[in-house]
């Protein structure tokens, strides 16, 4: 197990939740299209939305599919550089 995983076991623990049901991939690479594509505070944020969707009955993969498309598609600000894709 990697830190990560012991500290999302122990999270869930604490909450309540059944950590085989947390899908990590896709909150980190929402996390990860969010801050590289539209703002870096945006990237709890938007994790925020989508545990909130998914507690009212959201498709985990399907409500992060959807807000990564959007981040994708979010026009860069015209008075930013716009984010680095290798990093």
């Amino acid at each position: 197990m990697t830190v990560l995983d012991d500290w999302v076991t122990a999270a869930c623990a604490e909450v309540g939740l059944d950590a085989t049901e947390v899908p990590v991939s896709a909150v980190l690479d929402l996390a990860r299209d969010v801050a590289h594509q539209v703002v870096r505070p945006g990237a709890p944020v938007s994790a925020y939305l989508l545990g909130l969707a998914v507690g009212r009955g959201a498709d985990p993969a399907d409500a992060a599919a959807r807000l990564s498309a959007l981040a994708a598609d979010w026009p860069v600000a015209l008075d930013t550089e716009p984010a680095d894709p290798t990093s």
